[in-house]
């Protein structure tokens, strides 16, 4: 049985030295048009996929000694552009990289940065949630991701 606190602090640092730390330009290219962040350290393997750019999907999944113990799925889209699509994720990043031990899925409830404001809304714990968040510029709702997950059984 894997202790949760270890799972969930992996969770965080691997979050952020993934896609929140190096964007769209730090994933491997697959075949079929996939792109792929992986992060390693002792027996956890943290692995990110996702197709597409606007709009995505993805699945994470972390690997204990080998075998899959926890995965979230996710979907995502800007939906309205008042600035450019490059700068919402860019703010994305910064809001990602706030991750909670406690809520390790996406970012905080709460970011706010100039005109930019990221709001999380997550139901659940580790062991199975879903969420919602989203990024407002100006006030006006500009990207939304949805996600779900939980712990994986052999």
């Amino acid at each position: 049985m894997i202790n949760k606190n270890d799972l969930k602090k992996f969770l965080k640092e691997a979050k952020i030295n993934t896609y929140a730390s190096g964007g769209e330009e730090g994933e491997l290219r697959l075949k079929y048009g996939g792109k792929k962040f992986e992060y390693t350290k002792g027996d956890f393997c943290y692995q990110d996929i996702y197709y597409g750019f606007n709009p995505f999907v993805g699945e994470e999944i972390v690997f204990y000694q080998q075998q899959s113990i926890w995965g979230m799925n996710y979907y995502g889209k800007v939906i309205a552009e008042p600035v450019s699509a490059k700068e919402i994720y860019l703010f994305l990043r910064e809001a990602l990289k706030k991750v909670s031990e406690d809520k390790p899925f996406r970012g905080p409830d709460n970011f706010n940065n100039g005109d930019f404001k990221y709001t999380n809304n997550v139901e659940g714990k580790v062991d199975k949630f879903t969420g919602e968040e989203e990024i407002f510029y100006k006030k006006e709702l500009v990207y939304i991701l949805n996600y779900h997950g939980g712990l994986i059984n052999k």
